[in-house]
C-alpha cells in the first residue's frame, strides 16, 4: 500500500493544498495578507494561497514526525536571519501561523492533540495515504511503488 513516505513531498503538498482550499473548515485568517512567516523573513509570502500550502505541509510534517509540538515545528520552519554585517543567526518560524493552522486541522478532523504533542488521526492518515496513491497513479516514474 502506498503511503505519504512513498511520494515526493512537494507533489503531495501541492495536491493536498488544492483540496484543503475547498475544505470549509480550513480558511486563511484575515491577517495572512500582511504577516511574515517568521522574523527571519524580510517580506510576506508572494503566493496568495500560501496558507493552504503551509497547512498541507504541516499535516504532512505531523504525519512524518509523529507526536510533535509547536516549538519543534517552529524550528522546522525557521531560517537564518540576515543581520547586516553581523553573521547570520537562526531564528524560529512564526508560532501563531503554526498554531492556527494546526487548530484548523484539528477542526477538520485530520490532527488531534495528545500529551506528547499533535498526531495525525486515522482519518488524516487515510486522507494522506489516498492522496499518495492517486499521485503514484499519475506519475509514471513512481509506478514501482
Amino acid at each position: 500500500m502506498t503511503t505519504a513516505f512513498d511520494v515526493p513531498a512537494d507533489s503531495l503538498i501541492s495536491a493536498v493544498s488544492k483540496e484543503l482550499k475547498e475544505n470549509d473548515k480550513i480558511n486563511a485568517p484575515a491577517w495572512t495578507l500582511f504577516v511574515k512567516t517568521g522574523v527571519h523573513k524580510e517580506r510576506r509570502p508572494e503566493d496568495p494561497d500560501w496558507w493552504y500550502v503551509r497547512t498541507a505541509a504541516l499535516l504532512r510534517r505531523v504525519y512524518v514526525d509523529g507526536p510533535v509540538g509547536i516549538s519543534r515545528l517552529q524550528t522546522k520552519y525557521g531560517g537564518n536571519k540576515d543581520r547586516g554585517t553581523n553573521p547570520e543567526k537562526f531564528r524560529k518560524g512564526s508560532g501563531s501561523i503554526i498554531r492556527t493552522a494546526l487548530q484548523q486541522l484539528e477542526d477538520a478532523g485530520y490532527v488531534q492533540q495528545t500529551e506528547e504533542g499533535r498526531i495525525v488521526t486515522p482519518a488524516g492518515q487515510s486522507y494522506l495515504d489516498k492522496k499518495s496513491a492517486e499521485l503514484v497513479k499519475d506519475i509514471p516514474e513512481l509506478s514501482k511503488y
